[in-house]
């Protein structure tokens, strides 16, 4: 039996380095968004921190530049959070990116990968039809041979 070939073995061999590459950059994208959305719930935290010092500072005597002090940087948190809601939001398309390049490149490996099961099927059958006719020959051959033998021996 001879040796199975498939002639676009590299494009396969590039298809899957493709999905692997795709799915690298899929994951890197995850984690792209995982950090943004802690950064978000860092933020979170540290506005609840100064709100907590507001009320606590309203309850306590009033410090008038203490006050004023939180009331900024509860501003400029919820700013911040606006900001980082963005770049979530940029993660988040970067993500859908990636996975649509990554559902793209699982798609071309299948069909290079059917491509190849069926040229294998092909070789099989050339291979079954080239044995059949090898064993045609064969029997012809050894039935040739006996009614050679039969005729020597009659006459």
């Amino acid at each position: 039996m001879s040796k199975f070939v498939y002639r676009m073995q590299n494009i396969l061999n590039i298809k899957e380095k493709l999905e692997d590459q795709a799915r690298m950059d899929f994951g890197l994208a995850m984690v792209r968004l995982r950090e943004e959305e802690e950064k978000l719930e860092q933020l979170k935290m540290r506005k609840a921190g100064y709100e907590e010092a507001a009320r606590n500072s309203l309850k306590a005597s009033l410090r008038i530049l203490e006050i004023r002090a939180n009331k900024d940087a509860i501003e400029r948190m919820d700013e911040y959070m606006v900001i980082q809601r963005v770049e979530i939001e940029k993660a988040e398309k970067k993500v859908e990116q990636e996975r649509i390049k990554l559902q793209e490149s699982i798609q071309e490996r299948k069909i290079q990968e059917k491509l190849r099961e069926n040229a294998f099927d092909v070789f099989m059958e050339e291979e079954k039809a080239r044995e059949s006719r090898e064993i045609d020959e064969l029997t012809s051959y050894t039935y040739g041979q006996k009614k050679v033998e039969e005729a020597l021996e009659e006459g």
